[in-house]
């Protein structure tokens, strides 16, 4: 028989050096207090989104935790030539017993930017799906009605090539302009605004493919390739064509995203959107292509120029580098609107093709005008003499 010896273990000693046992002022806290909310309360998105990304100059006390093979850390600021208040200091130098703290809040003027539309990954998905799941249901309620069957043949034919490119202008700017100013801003509530913008961007070139796949099943003689050799060699085209790629070529951030939003878009974009295909699709029989280029228009419209204007608002009324900014922002205009205005001008033949017309060019083009300087007017920038060319 034998006894059974008892194992000696560790016992637990609590010594009120683990976490969460030391009392703090704020150890009851149920609100995070280490920015100052845009509001009187703080809310979820700012929660999710304000500091998420560290940053050396307030709270990152070891500097940047990730860098290029070049020695620079995580986001530097010189990725763009516009400055916010505080740019030029150097990083706090801290030493032993230093702790975290930087500059006093904010760090430097980019982490005053707060999206007035206050979108976080949740909001996204949300937002997407109820688009999606909408355009999916009109599509299905045409198919069901036979409502293609009321197209006109020339409308047929202008949907597979003129509607069709304006998926690689979408593919375009949100893959290669957006995405990549993304990763360049240097505050996550930039790089949070700028990720949404670059998903509708995807969405509607995604929705627009879908729909070509869709009509070359349901419309006898619809080319869904048609695009391809129009967005390649069609004349009127190529001028949009080469200011798309030039803006995906663009370095620095800023510039990105503002000769997208506050030029190109206005431009060209709601004069193709709005004042050609939404205006021309109903008097040829099309009450289903206006809902997905409508989406894209409320995308933009209601949803990427409202984060855009004051994300550039900040750095305009900047208290040190209000006239730096200005500066760069007036003279991309000076690049940026002769470009889109000539864009915009080599696609007037598409006016002529639907059997339906549309209202004439010019006026769609005074009226895309009208807006652009309403939108310079509500930033106080002045509009370009190159807008009268």
């Amino acid at each position: 028989m034998t006894t059974t010896q008892e194992r000696s273990v560790p016992k637990p000693v609590f010594t009120d050096a683990e976490a969460g046992a030391k009392e703090f002022p704020d150890s009851n806290a149920r609100q995070f207090n280490y920015f100052v909310p845009a509001k009187r309360k703080q809310s979820h998105y700012e929660d999710v989104t304000v500091e998420v990304q560290p940053d050396p100059r307030h709270y990152l006390s070891q500097g940047w935790l990730y860098g290029f093979s070049d020695g620079r850390g995580g986001y530097p600021l010189e990725w763009t030539v516009l400055k916010a208040w505080g740019s030029d200091r150097p990083e706090p130098v801290r030493g032993p017993g230093s702790g975290g703290q930087g500059y006093e809040w904010p760090a430097h003027g980019w982490h005053e930017f707060r999206d007035p539309n206050e979108e976080w990954e949740l909001t996204l998905y949300r937002y997407n799906a109820n688009v999606v799941r909408q355009l999916n249901q009109n599509i299905e309620a045409a198919k069901r009605s036979k409502a293609f069957e009321q197209w006109s043949r020339n409308w047929v034919q202008f949907v597979a090539r003129n509607v069709g490119a304006w998926m690689h202008v979408d593919h375009g700017l949100g893959l290669y302009l957006f995405a990549n100013a993304n990763r360049r801003a240097p505050t996550n509530m930039h790089n949070t605004a700028i990720a949404v913008n670059s998903m509708h961007k995807i969405r509607s070139a995604q929705d627009l493919a879908l729909y070509n796949l869709t009509l070359s099943e349901e419309i006898d003689g619809f080319d869904g390739t048609a695009h391809l050799e129009t967005w390649n060699s069609d004349p009127a085209w190529q001028g949009v064509r080469e200011v798309a790629e030039q803006l995906t070529g663009i370095d620095d951030w800023c510039e990105a995203i503002f000769a997208a939003n506050i030029v190109f878009e206005p431009l060209v974009g709601e004069l193709f959107r709005s004042n050609l295909v939404q205006l021309a699709a109903p008097a040829n029989g099309d009450f289903v292509t206006p809902t997905l280029i409508g989406a894209e228009e409320f995308d933009y419209a209601e949803r990427d120029l409202r984060y855009t204007k004051p994300l550039f608002q900040l750095l305009i009324d900047d208290r040190e580098f209000a006239q730096h900014n200005r500066r760069h922002l007036e003279q991309w205009l000076s690049t940026w609107v002769p470009r889109c205005l000539n864009a915009a001008r080599t696609m007037q033949p598409l006016w002529s093709l639907p059997d339906a017309k549309p209202p004439r060019f010019e006026d769609g083009l005074d009226r895309v005008k009208s807006r652009f300087q309403g939108i310079l007017s509500d930033m106080d920038l002045h509009v370009p003499k190159e807008l009268d060319q």
